[in-house]
């Protein structure tokens, strides 16, 4: 039997830009996607803690290092720049592996401007 677990988790990742004229996506800076492992494409929920909506969505990547996190095409409805996120990808584990399962994830600073908690981050070779 399969279980959906938490993959990749972005904490407090702050709402850089929207952009209501683009097709709906949401653009994260490649750094920060390639910090827990999320791939360009995937399908992703997306809770904002400044305003309580969640909304699903898949993650664009944006520029490498540029510190984007930009609300797109629908999604822009669902937020505003300085809005606080909470960016998740799942993936289905075998329930024989699912206790050694450990999810990705880091916490932001203020304006993305750092990583300021990492558990099982990818390191970088």
């Amino acid at each position: 039997m399969l279980i959906t677990l938490l993959k990749s988790k972005l904490l407090r990742a702050c709402v850089t830009e929207t952009r209501v004229d683009y097709e709906g996506s949401l653009g994260i800076d490649l750094d920060l996607m390639d910090a827990v492992g999320m791939l360009p494409y995937e399908k992703i929920l997306v809770g904002n803690i400044s305003n309580g909506n969640r909304f699903e969505t898949y993650a664009i990547p944006a520029e490498r290092g540029s510190k984007t996190i930009s609300l797109r095409g629908a999604a822009a409805h669902m937020g505003k720049n300085g809005d606080l996120l909470v960016i998740m990808s799942f993936a289905q584990v075998d329930e024989k592996d699912a206790a050694s399962h450990k999810p990705r994830t880091i916490t932001l600073s203020e304006r993305n401007s750092k990583i300021v908690k990492a558990l099982n981050p990818i390191s970088k070779k």
